[in-house]
Parts: C-alpha cells; sequence; structure tokens
C-alpha cells in the first residue's frame, strides 16, 4: 500500500492538467477537490452574472422614463440671434421689428422652446435631433409644424398639458401690445384653455447680447398629466 501511495504521488502531473486547473483555487491536495472547486466557480461565474445582468436592468430602468407617472415637468430654452432682414415671428405671430430671427425655419423662438419643453417633459431628444437644421425639408419651415408633432406625441404618450408658463427676454420690440395675440395662437396650437397658458416678457437690462438687440431668448416650462 506504501509502495502504491508512493508511486502515485510520484507520478509527473500533465502540464494540460495544471493549466487547467491553474484559474481554480483549491487548497486541498485531493484530486477530487479541483472537480469540486470547477464547479463551484462555474457556480460563481453564473451568479456573478445574473447579478451584473439584475443591476444592469436595474440602472437602467432608472434611467428610462416611467410612462406610468402622474405627472411629468419639462423645462425648454432657446436663443436666436437677430439680424436685418429677417422676419420677427413670436408664438406664430408676426411682430414688425427691424430686425428678426436668424434660423434654418422661421426663427420662432418661443415655439421652439415650448416644442423642447414638451419633449423634455416625455424624456425624448430635444428639437434638433428631431427637425435638425441641416435636413432641407425644414428650410423655412413654420414651427407650427414642430409643435403639432409635440402635441401629437404628448398625447400619443397619454399626457395632456397641465399648464405652461413661458417668459421671453428681449430688449427691443416691447411684446406687451401682441402680448394676447401671441398667448391666443400659442393656446390653439396647443388645443390648451388660455387659463393655463402664461406668457411674461422682460428685458435684459441692456447687458449683453439680449440686451443689446443683438439676440432674443426664451424659456417655458411645462407640466404634463397623465390622461
Amino acid at each position: 500500500m506504501a509502495m502504491a501511495s508512493s508511486l502515485f504521488f510520484s507520478t509527473p502531473i500533465p502540464t494540460k492538467l495544471i493549466s487547467k486547473q491553474k484559474p481554480f483555487y483549491y487548497h486541498s491536495s485531493n484530486p477530487i477537490s479541483p472537480q469540486l472547486t470547477h464547479k463551484h466557480s462555474r457556480t460563481l461565474v453564473v451568479s456573478s452574472a445574473a447579478a451584473i445582468e439584475a443591476e444592469t436592468q436595474t440602472s437602467n430602468s432608472a434611467t428610462t422614463p416611467s410612462k406610468s407617472l402622474p405627472f411629468r415637468v419639462g423645462h425648454g430654452f432657446d436663443l436666436h440671434r437677430l439680424e436685418p432682414g429677417y422676419p420677427l415671428i413670436i408664438g406664430g405671430i408676426n411682430i414688425p421689428h427691424d430686425r428678426g430671427c436668424e434660423a434654418h425655419s422661421d426663427g420662432d423662438v418661443l415655439l421652439h422652446c415650448v416644442v423642447d419643453a414638451i419633449l423634455g417633459a416625455l424624456g425624448l431628444p430635444d428639437i434638433g435631433q428631431i427637425f435638425p437644421d441641416t435636413d432641407p425639408k425644414w428650410k423655412g419651415a413654420p414651427s407650427s409644424v414642430f409643435i403639432e408633432e409635440a402635441v401629437r406625441l404628448m398625447h400619443e404618450a397619454g399626457y395632456e398639458l397641465g399648464n405652461l408658463d413661458a417668459t421671453l427676454i428681449l430688449q427691443r420690440p416691447k411684446v406687451s401690445p401682441h402680448k394676447e395675440s401671441i398667448r391666443a395662437n400659442l393656446c390653439r396650437l396647443l388645443g390648451a384653455d388660455p387659463s393655463v397658458v402664461n406668457l411674461k416678457a422682460k428685458t435684459h437690462e441692456k447687458v449683453d447680447s439680449l440686451g443689446e438687440n443683438r439676440s432674443i431668448a426664451a424659456h417655458t416650462v411645462v407640466l404634463l398629466m397623465k390622461k
């Protein structure tokens, strides 16, 4: 028996066997132990893969907006240069002025930021990705086309407008004579009651490009409600 045991342990272990067993950790000289450890390691690998997959799914679900939310809030911002020779269109209304917005479409700064606010609330790409200025079909297009698509996407997702608050920022011209016309047209495009659409206008106190009448900007916040 002693000779047999000596013979067993004196037999060289094949190199291939060592290379196969090397990644698996075991602390016993029992030749059965590597097999058990190998199975245990496979179990650990499978368990780890399942844990990683579960964590990834959890992470993805956390970053993907849930359409079952009762409310959604979105913010939109837009700014355009004012240049001679262009019409100044705000909220779909042509405002008399010696300058207008230089843009690929009609440059309606208010409607652009309203679209971005709705898209943002829905967790969708911004207006520049959906209606790129590299696409010739949007050249000179009325911004009402963009807002109609944003409203369609809103209803398709099962939401309706709760309320909207917009702020125009420009030094000139004065918006107050045109404010109600702009708001009425915005309500019409959104299919919303005037009581849930608010419009404000601010100057920029003659500071930077806005205050120097070289640009115009707008901010919009929207609340969407589940139907």
